[in-house]
């Protein structure tokens, strides 16, 4: 049995059944295929006789678009496309800070979390900090940081070189591979 739905303020909401204003709409049967200009009595007729709902589709056509779909079916396929955008979207900067004398045990676990994060779609900035001495093995650092990228090669690739930010800091990005 078909069900009323009122018509939200948003602009992906659509009108269904009685909410259609139009007296004549142009009618999309369930199939695809182009049935013809109605009135709104008979496209509700139709969409009765079917069992699914009339559903404006695209309301600035003159006359109106309505097609004969399942509405809750439609809605749920609509918002889950809609939240797989915003996940696809949704990419955050992860830094991970390392240093010069690391010990390859604890690089091991950086490089576990550092993994994590490209698995779920986000950059990793890679940073090392120097600190007093250390600041003099700026090749060395640069050397072990392009030494520890190289773990992710294979599901990620450098977006950002290695760079010297201060005589404190060097740092690189990586993102992940699109498939």
């Amino acid at each position: 049995m078909p069900k009323k739905y009122k018509k939200k303020s948003s602009k992906t909401q659509y009108r269904a059944n009685e909410f259609v204003r139009a007296k004549e709409v142009r009618l999309i049967g369930d199939d695809g295929e182009h049935v013809g200009v109605l009135s709104r009595e008979d496209a509700l007729a139709k969409a009765k006789e079917c069992g699914k709902d009339l559903v404006e589709v695209s309301p600035d056509a003159d006359p109106p678009v309505c097609k004969l779909l399942d509405f809750d079916k439609y809605r749920y396929n609509q918002q889950k496309k809609k939240q797989k955008q915003q996940k696809k979207s949704k990419t955050e900067v992860k830094e991970i800070r390392i240093g010069l004398f690391t010990e390859e045990h604890d690089l091991g676990f950086k490089a576990k979390r550092v993994r994590e994060f490209i698995e779920d779609h986000n950059k990793v900035l890679l940073s090392l900090h120097l600190s007093g001495r250390e600041k003099a093995y700026g090749d060395k650092a640069k050397e072990q940081l392009q030494n520890f990228s190289e773990k992710f090669t294979d599901i990620a690739k450098v977006e950002r070189p290695v760079k010297r930010e201060s005589s404190a800091r060097i740092s690189m990005v990586i993102s992940p591979r699109s498939t």
